[in-house]
């Protein structure tokens, strides 16, 4: 035990020692946060900047203008004839609504018109506005052909049509989609920095065989056994350093709701660090050589984050990847993540989290295997 103790110091010395380890160990699991709300960051609702023409002057008209008032997002004002090029070229506002002449009368006859929107931003921002407010109109015109030319009758619909008698209350839910977006994507990236933080460090075993560093300590009391134990030992402590930082990152910097305890999330990243160092022996069982070692990461660790949904959502692949991506380890801890997040119990996912065990297993077995196969050590290039 002394002896492993002594290897895990000597290792993280040697990883540490530059600001390149630093840099590349605890500051890259915040890249994925940063990308998270590049992408999602402005994604929240925005206001409608919407002036109003008036030329009509009716109660009919006054009405249109209070209800486009009420709608959610939008900011309305008054303004001239003579401003509406301007406020429109320069951005102040996202379109202008004009009532003409005769816009009262025409409504009340039930065909509405003397009405006109104009934008340079398109159907974008006018459709939200038309289909609310042409909505409306269509409502008085409605009860003005009801009515039959009777403007008592007409008065007293228009009068129930503002004060209904039934009434409705109403309440805004908070949409956490979003959240949930973040911290999936976030995690994504994560699962790729694990993967190449667990081969890197792997890689050290590869350096010191061709430094012949290996060999010297094969050499002292020291056997392989204890210098790969060791290097698993220093690869987990890394994973659980970059775990802490992201959650604490996620949970109280940036106030993301991962909408589940933080503790289980934490659970699942550690088994898939397991999963990353046995797939970084594996690579280091299988190559001779830290040039063959980044090849095989570069061939298995990207691919296989972009099949599994680590970069987007894997919903929008085709079928056939998504079957790919079931035998993949990064999609059984997302498949985790959210079915945590909508709700599920931590026992109704134990299968997943044996999957994941067994992945590590497999990864594990393979490389015990093959470095127990290798018994030249002369055989480095």
């Amino acid at each position: 035990m002394k002896d492993i103790f002594w290897l895990v110091k000597n290792m993280l010395r040697v990883t540490f020692k530059s600001k390149k380890g630093i840099l590349l160990y605890i500051c890259t699991p915040l890249i994925g946060i940063f990308i998270s709300f590049l992408s999602y960051g402005g994604s929240g609702g925005t206001t409608l900047q919407v002036g109003i023409v008036d030329h009509d002057h009716q109660a009919v008209t006054t009405d249109t203008i209070k209800f486009i008032k009420g709608l959610e997002n939008v900011k309305v004002k008054n303004i001239k004839e003579s401003d509406v090029s301007d406020q429109i070229t320069e951005g102040k506002l996202d379109c202008v609504i004009t009532l003409d002449k005769g816009f009262a009368e025409s409504v009340l006859a039930g065909n509405p018109n003397h009405i006109s929107i104009s934008s340079i931003k398109g159907a974008t921002v006018t459709s939200y506005i038309k289909s609310y407010q042409y909505n409306y109109i269509d409502n008085i015109s409605a009860i003005s052909k009801a009515s039959n030319g009777d403007q008592n009758k007409f008065d007293k619909m228009y009068a129930d049509y503002h004060q209904p008698q039934v009434k409705m209350s109403a309440s805004v839910l908070k949409d956490t989609s979003k959240y949930k977006d973040m911290t999936n994507q976030t995690i994504g990236y994560l699962l790729m920095i694990m993967l190449i933080s667990a081969s890197t460090l792997a890689e050290i075993i590869l350096k010191e065989k061709g430094n012949r560093t290996y060999y010297r300590l094969l050499s002292t009391p020291i056997n392989a056994k204890k210098y790969i134990s060791a290097n698993i030992i220093v690869n987990l402590f890394v994973m659980v350093i970059q775990i802490i930082i992201t959650l604490l990152c996620l949970k109280w910097i940036f106030h993301i709701n991962i909408n589940m305890p933080v503790w289980q999330l934490g659970l699942i990243l550690l088994i898939f660090g397991l999963v990353a160092i046995g797939f970084a022996q594996i690579t280091v069982a299988f190559t001779n050589s830290t040039g063959a070692s980044g090849a095989m990461q570069n061939l298995f660790i990207v691919p296989t984050c972009l099949l599994s949904g680590c970069f987007f959502p894997a919903e929008i692949m085709p079928k056939a990847l998504q079957k790919i991506s079931d035998f993949l380890p990064q999609h059984w801890v997302l498949e985790t993540i959210k079915k945590l997040q909508q709700g599920a119990q931590l026992g109704h996912v134990t299968l997943n989290f044996m999957i994941l065990l067994a992945f590590a297993v497999a990864f594990f077995l393979i490389a015990i295997y093959k470095i127990s196969r290798n018994n030249n050590v002369r055989n480095f290039v």
